[in-house]
């Protein structure tokens, strides 16, 4: 796995990269702008890039602009950007135009590193990775229930709920003790009940995920 990391902090881009390196994968750059990131990009081919959101000169929104600009000049790169704060706008314009290989964490988890280096290789292998306390505040201001819910199954809702979880098919499927090929039946059950049907836009899992986390947030006494 070739990775670049862009990070305006001196301390944590080193610390990252040294982190990174003991466990032996490759970081072949690393940069303190967003210019200086996209050259790296360029120059290596990296397979994954590991970006912060706010980067100089203002420190808004740059490394947005610039993860969605590396992943415009290198289709498929895999992007886990991170974040001292939930950043909702910048969270919803990242996923937005699609979820396969992206990841939204906040700065904190990377302390927590067997849960960052399993998000850095979900990400990496095509999946999505969201931060649960980034879900929970992109969902806190709309509480209105979602209908297309109630019309699930009850094993369909376990289904979704474990999925919530993080959980991939396989675990699924044992924690619920039935056949991985039962679990994938709930699963096209689920999407189109929610009326989620197939689209290079957007990862259904997460367009899921999200929208069972909004309902049970909406659901909950205030």
């Amino acid at each position: 796995m070739r990775i670049v990391i862009a990070e305006d902090d001196a301390l944590l881009r080193e610390g990252l990269a040294l982190l990174l390196r003991a466990e032996d994968l490759d970081v072949v750059a690393t940069a303190g702008t967003p210019d200086a990131f996209l050259d790296a990009v360029d120059a290596h081919g990296p397979d994954v890039a590991i970006v912060d959101v706010r980067m100089p000169p203002t420190h808004t929104d740059e490394g947005i602009v610039a993860a969605v600009e590396a992943r415009r000049r290198q289709p498929g790169l895999a992007v886990l950007v991170l974040s001292a704060y939930v950043e909702q706008a910048f969270a919803t314009e990242l996923f937005s135009v699609g979820a396969t290989g992206l990841g939204y964490l906040l700065k904190e988890r990377v302390g927590r590193v067997e849960e960052f280096l399993a998000a850095l290789h979900r990400v990496a292998s095509g999946g999505s990775v969201i931060d649960p306390e980034v879900v929970g505040q992109l969902l806190a201001r709309n509480r209105r229930p979602d209908t297309a819910l109630a019309e699930l199954s009850p094993r369909e809702h376990e289904v979704l709920a474990l999925m919530a979880e993080g959980l991939g098919n396989t675990m699924i499927a044992e924690r619920l003790f039935v056949t991985e090929g039962a679990v994938h039946k709930h699963i096209r059950s689920i999407f189109a009940k929610l009326q989620l049907p197939p689209d290079d836009r957007a990862d259904r899992r997460v367009t899921a995920v999200l929208r069972y986390l909004h309902d049970t947030a909406a659901r909950r006494p205030s």
